[in-house]
């Protein structure tokens, strides 16, 4: 196999390591954003409506041949996507960054494997087959990468000292550290952070079973997004009138509030989610959803040389677990996909050689 071949192969992972990553920075901004005061209601809304100024003429442009039509059961599907992967999953997992931290919601998105693993089972996306080594291999992984997401969460240990220079780019009379603002929040406002969380991550991760019907529906990445993100705009703005009623802060600057809703919207839900949507559409919902242990470990790094947070052995050791849990995943949907690529090549030199038997046949019986 050439390099070619490997890339090509290799494809669908490397965009989500890029995926992860994007979703990991923008953790980051909309820190700095909270920081800076910002509604996180009306980040959600400028977010979503950057998104689809973004989304719909890419999709105008490189859909204008091949668009499928746009029928009422796929703008159900649109609406339902712009909702659970939307503004519903956004509002509350921002809802939960300001209540908790940063940290503890790095954790929370690693339920989405389970969740979604759990769902694509219930839908018949995947097959819980404990009889051969792949379909272990992804329960275990799974639940290995859970675990190392828990371990960087809640296991602290020694402070580990690797960057010297590092940048602080929180304002220094705020205290960010992620767990000692969770400590020192009250119950309520924990317990409201806590549900919001776990909120958001079973919407995500539904959307990831509706989305895979959405692509069967609508077989269009670009317009399917564009859609999605036209949705969510709708939905997010009318949520946020209704319950924002200081019209100050609607105002952008060139500060980290304009940078937040721009990266936020262009980047994560316009150019990654279409990423995201094509990932789906050629590996599977479980697929998608197995790289998000990543981003914990990426938001550990980035807040550690930008926000000024302390780096612990558990987050070491948690890492180590995800990254072990992760391939494991993998190469369990690896050899998933080798199983099934052998069976349609036999399945279509089974039909050739059916095809080639009626053929000769009549040729047979005329001598």
């Amino acid at each position: 196999m050439n390099m070619k071949k490997v890339l090509h192969t290799l494809k669908p992972d490397i965009l989500m390591v890029f995926v992860q990553i994007a979703f990991s920075a923008v953790n980051v901004v909309f820190k700095l954003a909270i920081n800076d005061g910002m509604s996180m209601r009306i980040a959600s809304a400028y977010r979503f409506a950057f998104a689809s100024a973004f989304t719909v003429p890419v999709a105008l442009i490189f859909d204008r041949k091949k668009r499928p039509k746009i029928t009422w059961r796929v703008l159900i599907l649109a609406f339902l996507c712009g909702l659970f992967g939307g503004s519903l999953f956004i509002n509350l997992y921002l809802e939960a960054l300001e209540l908790t931290s940063a940290t503890f919601m790095s954790a929370m998105v690693n339920l989405n494997p389970a969740i979604t693993f759990i769902l694509a089972i219930s839908f018949g996306f995947e097959k819980l087959n404990l009889k051969v080594a792949e379909g272990r291999a992804k329960v275990i992984g799974t639940i290995i990468g859970i675990s190392g997401a828990m371990v960087m969460t809640f296991f602290r240990g020694i402070e580990i000292n690797i960057w010297s220079s590092k940048i602080n780019l929180m304002h220094p009379h705020q205290n960010q550290n992620g767990h000692v603002a969770l400590h020192h929040a009250d119950f309520r406002s924990k317990l409201l952070g806590i549900s919001c969380a776990i909120g958001s991550s079973c919407f995500f991760s539904s959307w990831f079973i509706i989305q895979a019907k959405m692509n069967a529906e609508y077989p269009s990445p670009r317009s399917s997004t564009a859609l999605m993100t036209t949705m969510a705009a709708i939905q997010a703005t009318a949520f946020t009138l209704c319950v924002e009623r200081d019209w100050n802060q609607w105002k952008l600057g060139f500060n980290i509030r304009l940078l937040t809703v721009v990266y936020s919207g262009i980047v994560v839900s316009g150019i990654a989610v279409v990423i995201i949507a094509w990932c789906i559409k050629k590996r599977g919902p479980l697929f998608a959803s197995v790289f998000n242990p990543l981003q914990i470990l990426l938001v550990d790094i980035a807040a550690y040389l930008t926000l000024d947070e302390k780096l612990y052995l558990g987050s070491v050791l948690g890492a180590v677990m995800i990254v072990c849990g992760l391939y494991m995943v993998l190469w369990g949907n690896a050899q998933e996909l080798k199983k099934k690529s052998r069976l349609v090549a036999l399945g279509n030199t089974t039909r050739g050689e059916s095809e080639n038997v009626e053929v000769v046949s009549p040729a047979l019986r005329s001598q």
